[in-house]
Order: structure tokens, then C-alpha cells, then sequence
């Protein structure tokens, strides 16, 4: 039989409300950053519908849970705290896998650890360090979890007021081809997690990876089977070619997620949804089916809104 696991994928929580913005923490972004939240975004982000759609999560039992970002808004000490404390509600550091978003790494931060507070959700195991992982509170990170190797990007950095773009980096990057490359010799499922959409032309202009080519160019020569990423705020599907240094080649199926909190649509952005990565099979042939789970205008409760399936 062959073997089977399924991931939750939440993306973009920006859990409320905003507390602790004193003077001590004041700068121009936080400033403007809390002024779009009083006017626009505290309506549309709901804790009470994060809470819902964790509890239907868990009950669809998934084997693993993986956040790509935003967890937070305007990177406060009081909000990385409020958010430690969440992510002990969705699960254990074995249980979850997460990786910051831009609003996780929002700006300059003094006498806080900030996102370091959440490291043990973002830490290789025994086996991802002998794949040649970063070292605890570094990046990539890699973890097994079954037949699927877990590989976290931190795509976030401190922006300017207005900018909201991610960058990998060359380490980064160079450390991921190196990896990727590796585990896919042991016809492993290689599941990257990132927070920026990882293709050039996903995002608009300001909010974008900045070094998305070099991106696609590291999963198009080295491969991995799923990319999950957030930052949109609503559901995208793409895919990327790819050929193996043995022969073996397929397709990096890119998969974004609309947000976990939206308690009303904002533009395309739909209300709040969550996907469920079914993945089964095994040595290198692997079949993806992904489900969203959320609101949809006229049904009070959370359905299944989409299935769709990936080979």
C-alpha cells in the first residue's frame, strides 16, 4: 500500500488585537502599519475565525500543520508573545512547522528576540542537519516528518514604510540547491515552505521576492515535489519543471493560501481558508490532492470549498 500523509497548510493569521504599541516602540512604519489596522485591517482579521478554523482543522486529524508566516502585524514584543502562546494551541514544535512572514520581521527591534521566539517551530531535526541544514535560529531548515522532508526559507526582512517585498539571499539559496539536491537522491518528497509567493510575477511590484528568478532557477535544476506560501492572501496554484541530476524529473507544484483570519472578502482576497495536502505514494511517485477548508459568503459553517489533484 502506499504510504500517505496529510498537512495542513495556514498562512497569513495576523492575530489581534495590537497591544503594547508604546512610545518605546514607535518608528514611521509601526506608525502607519497601525493606522492601516484601526482603519481597515482589524475588520477583516478575526481572532475568534483563526480559533474555528483550527478547530475544524484538528478535527480532519492531519499528520502535520505547516504556517507559512504572518502571524503578527506590526512586530511588536507583546504580539511574538501573544503568538507563542497561540501556536502552543494549534500543536507541538514536533507537531508544527512554521515560517515567518514580512509582518513577522516588520522592523527593527531592541531587547526582544522577536521571531526567535518561536524558533523551536522552525528547527531542523537529527536527520535535516545530516542533509546539511542551517544550525538552530538559521535557515533553511529541514525536517522529516514520514516520507515528506520539510524544508523552511525565511523570505522575510525589515522594509521600508510601503514595502512589503522578501528576500531570500544567496546562503539561502545556495544552501537550498545543495539540499534539494540531496534528499531528492533518496526519492524523497521535498515540501518547501516559504512566505512570499516564490515565482517572479506572483506578486505585485513592492511586495514581491525580490530574488524570485534565482529561486525558480535553484527549483527548476535541483527540484522538490510541493512549494506552500502565503502572502496573497488568497489561493494560487502554479508549477515548475524540473530534472533530476539521476534522470528523474517532474514539476514543483506551487500552492498558496488564502488567509486564516479574513472575516470579510478585501478585493480577490476571499474569506478565511485553510488547504489540506493530501500526498501519497512513494520512491519518487508521489499524488497531491489539496482541499480548501474555510467560509464561503451565504454558509455560516466551514466547508470544503475546492478539491483539486496534482501528479
Amino acid at each position: 500500500m502506499p504510504d500517505t500523509m496529510t498537512i495542513a497548510h495556514l498562512t497569513d493569521v495576523h492575530l489581534s488585537p495590537i497591544v503594547g504599541f508604546t512610545p518605546r516602540h514607535w518608528n514611521a512604519k509601526r506608525a502607519l502599519g497601525f493606522i492601516n489596522w484601526q482603519r481597515k485591517r482589524q475588520h477583516i482579521h478575526q481572532r475568534s475565525i483563526v480559533d474555528r478554523l483550527v478547530t475544524d482543522m484538528k478535527a480532519q486529524a492531519p499528520d502535520h500543520i505547516a504556517i507559512t508566516g504572518d502571524l503578527i502585524n506590526i512586530g511588536l514584543p507583546a504580539e511574538y508573545e501573544a503568538a507563542h502562546a497561540w501556536l502552543a494551541t494549534v500543536g507541538t514544535p514536533s507537531d508544527v512547522s512554521l515560517v515567518p512572514g514580512n509582518h513577522d520581521i516588520y522592523t527593527t527591534l531592541r531587547g526582544h528576540p522577536g521571531h526567535g521566539r518561536w524558533n523551536a517551530y522552525m528547527q531542523s531535526d537529527a536527520w535535516g542537519l545530516s542533509q546539511g541544514a542551517a544550525a538552530s535560529g538559521s535557515f533553511p531548515y529541514v525536517r522529516r516528518i514520514g516520507s515528506i522532508a520539510i524544508i523552511g526559507l525565511c523570505s522575510a526582512v525589515p522594509t521600508a514604510p510601503g514595502i512589503a517585498t522578501g528576500r531570500i539571499g544567496p546562503e539561502q539559496l545556495d544552501a537550498a540547491r545543495r539540499i534539494l539536491a540531496k534528499v531528492g537522491q533518496e526519492r524523497i518528497f521535498r515540501l518547501v515552505m516559504i512566505h512570499h509567493p516564490p515565482l517572479p510575477g506572483q506578486s505585485r511590484v513592492r511586495h514581491d521576492l525580490t530574488d524570485a528568478a534565482a529561486l525558480a532557477q535553484v527549483l527548476a535544476d535541483s527540484g522538490a515535489e510541493l512549494v506552500l506560501h502565503g502572502h496573497n492572501h488568497r489561493p494560487m496554484a502554479a508549477r515548475v519543471p524540473w530534472t533530476g541530476g539521476s534522470g528523474t524529473g517532474g514539476h514543483a507544484h506551487i500552492i498558496g493560501a488564502a488567509s486564516a483570519s479574513a472575516v470579510k472578502s478585501n478585493g480577490t482576497e476571499p474569506l478565511a481558508r485553510y488547504n489540506l495536502v493530501r500526498i501519497s505514494g512513494r520512491h519518487g511517485q508521489w499524488q497531491i490532492e489539496v482541499r480548501q477548508r474555510g467560509l464561503q459568503l451565504g454558509q455560516s459553517e466551514i466547508i470544503e470549498i475546492e478539491r483539486s489533484s496534482l501528479v
